[in-house]
């Protein structure tokens, strides 16, 4: 139950070693042995053991056969590679550029281990805008771990304001791993824009429903200086981002779904993710 805890409130703090520019793979190691064996053995056929001369020769024809064969295949391999790099410093150079269609599929490729589902929807500039499938609050944890004064290990049922604290860390910090992924990824990005969702059940036609949680703007330059070590995920959020929509109610600060009746451009993401959802 602790680790449990302790890995909601660590989500935000896996880093992310920056994309390098991309390299082709070394060439195989040419036989250099295996062909000069081959040309020695096809020169060498047919002459006898005393035929000291013509055996002289044909040696010299093996090494010289040997040696512009290497040759042939050294520069047919130095053009292949050559090949290859120029393809991929013409693709480090879109993904720097921020050609959308190379950094939608470097993202994907990213996301497709992530614990919580994203995807990259678009790209604008330097600008990515990204949603993430976030669990339902029922992942966090109802038992808090404790001791009694005795000693003993106590499970307490959680209260509610601490459930609803750490499913905000939770939702928060999906929402910073995310972004450091893809400012990671592709080092061209300037900015995201981050949507947080959750499925909501089924209405009354079995179809299921998405809630919108969190919609959230973060820069590379505000994240920038960050302690991660020490703030939290909440904290985070509410200190780097430069637009945030967030709804919460009550005394335990529970985390709603956001009203996007006035959020055109969020309606017609939610739409078109509802309508993948149905299809």
């Amino acid at each position: 139950m602790a680790a449990a805890f302790d890995a909601i409130l660590n989500l935000h703090r896996v880093e992310f070693p920056p994309a390098q520019p991309f390299a082709a793979p070394e060439s195989e190691q040419i036989p250099v042995l295996s062909i000069q064996d081959r040309h020695k053995r096809q020169e060498l056929k047919g002459l006898g053991l005393f035929q000291r001369e013509a055996r002289a020769q044909a040696k010299r024809r093996a090494e010289e056969a040997a040696a512009k064969e290497i040759r042939e295949i050294h520069l047919r391999q130095e053009k292949e590679r050559r090949a290859i790099q120029d393809s991929l410093d013409a693709e480090w150079a879109a993904l720097r550029g921020n050609d959308p269609k190379t950094v939608l599929s470097a993202l994907e490729e990213a996301f497709e281990d992530n614990e919580a589902p994203a995807v990259a929807v678009g790209v604008e500039g330097g600008e990515v805008c990204i949603v993430v499938l976030v669990p339902g609050v029922d992942v966090v944890p109802d038992r808090w771990p404790s001791r009694t004064e005795a000693g003993n290990i106590s499970l307490r049922k959680t209260p509610k304001k601490t459930i609803s604290t750490y499913y905000k860390q939770m939702v928060a910090g999906y929402v910073l791993v995310t972004i450091r992924e893809a400012f990671a990824t592709a080092p061209g990005l300037t900015s995201a824009r981050v949507i947080a969702i959750r499925m909501s059940g089924e209405n009354a036609y079995g179809e299921a429903q998405l809630q919108c949680l969190l919609a959230v703007r973060i820069t590379k330059a505000a994240l920038a200086g960050i302690r991660w070590n020490t703030a939290d995920a909440a904290q985070v959020i509410n200190d780097a981002a430069s637009e945030i929509l967030i709804k919460q109610r009550g005394q335990a600060m529970e985390l709603m779904p956001l009203d996007i009746t006035h959020e055109p451009h969020l309606g017609s993401v939610m739409s078109l993710l509802q309508s993948a959802l149905m299809t």
